[in-house]
């Protein structure tokens, strides 16, 4: 172990600015269906909620893409939505924060991916899913592959969001790598799933500590399985560095040549994890465009997600909370090699 270091990272947010990021993967979109509960149903043994409001915000990939615009850069969106009313919203969510939709795809034979939360009193009653998880046509994936090679050239960094809803498909995710490689451009996974090997070549994968165990087939308990299992990742799968990320007890990074790196969770209190994850990816793919070295990403991701976590539903994090957090604290890493 060598002693803890501090570092300070402020400098970097005003040139976020200055990068555009290419988000491509699963684009969902949220509901939420608020009310109060005063009576059970005749009809069965559950609550009846009286419905107050309903509020929709962007899931999914359009939610990275979402963190990356609040954070003062820009993004490009990639992925496919249904020819309904769902996905007619989620467009118009999108546009409202000045998302580059154009090279969307629309698929009549596809539901648009949509979540509904049903509140009550603050606690979630239940969620119904409308979707498809079938990989989507070979005509899709051709058209979406010439739009990836078409706007690789002028971002800074390329990031897929995989929520295993089917667009990411081992041909997308390779061709994808591919082109990334052939332009210089980063590539950061936020995978899924128990198949990992469509990932192989990317430059950093950031799984949650639930995700890798599955996907390595093996059970992460302390730190020694930990490192196990990030090293495993960095070696089958080519990466530069990996940065799983463990909730409460805060974020390992990985990178290849034997560093690891732990931050702790920043978060004082957690309400909300949806959508966690999609910051953390954001934050940290901008930070790497911007000129970040790996724990300098993380430490910026880290940051993000504790000012997520305290916020309700589906959320973002600006460019001020990100400032206002880093100077709240002073940055302890602690780094094994």
């Amino acid at each position: 172990m060598c002693p803890e270091s501090f570092v300070n990272l402020s400098a970097l947010l005003p040139l976020f600015s200055s990068r555009r990021l290419l988000v491509i993967g699963d684009l969902m979109l949220d509901e939420w269906i608020w009310g109060r509960v005063s009576r059970i149903s005749p009809e069965a043994p559950i609550p009846v909620v009286d419905v107050e409001s309903i509020s929709r915000t962007p899931g999914g990939a359009c939610n990275v893409a979402a963190n990356i615009m609040s954070l003062g850069s820009q993004s490009t969106l990639l992925g496919v939505i249904g020819e309904d009313t769902a996905g007619e919203h989620l467009r118009e969510d999108l546009e409202k924060l000045n998302i580059d939709t154009s090279d969307v795809i629309v698929d009549p034979q596809r539901p648009t991916t949509l979540k509904t939360r049903i509140v009550a009193h603050g606690q979630q009653v239940v969620r119904a899913d409308r979707e498809s998880r079938a990989s989507i046509s070979a005509d899709v994936a051709k058209c979406l592959c010439a739009s990836i090679k078409s706007r690789i050239a002028g971002v800074d960094a390329v990031l897929m969001s995989d929520y295993g809803k089917g667009v990411l498909t081992p041909a997308v995710t390779q061709h994808t790598i591919r082109e990334a490689a052939e332009h210089g451009k980063p590539v950061i996974i936020d995978p899924k799933g128990s198949v990992y090997a469509k990932y192989r070549g990317a430059t950093v994968l950031t799984p949650n500590k639930q995700e890798a165990a599955q996907a390595l087939s093996m059970d992460i308990t302390d730190g020694e399985s930990l490192t196990r299992a990030g090293q495993t990742l960095l070696r089958e799968l080519s990466c530069r560095a990996a940065l799983v990320t463990r909730g409460e007890e805060g974020m390992s990074l990985f990178q290849n040549g034997g560093q690891e790196s732990y931050f702790p969770a920043h978060a004082r209190q957690i309400y909300d994890v949806t959508g966690a994850g999609d910051t953390v990816v954001a934050t940290f793919a901008l930070a790497l465009a911007a000129g970040a070295d790996y724990v300098e990403s993380a430490i910026l991701a880290n940051h993000a997600a504790g000012v997520v976590v305290a916020k309700v539903g589906t959320a973002t994090v600006s460019l001020d909370e990100l400032r206002r957090s880093l100077a709240s604290y002073d940055e302890r890493v602690v780094t094994a090699e």
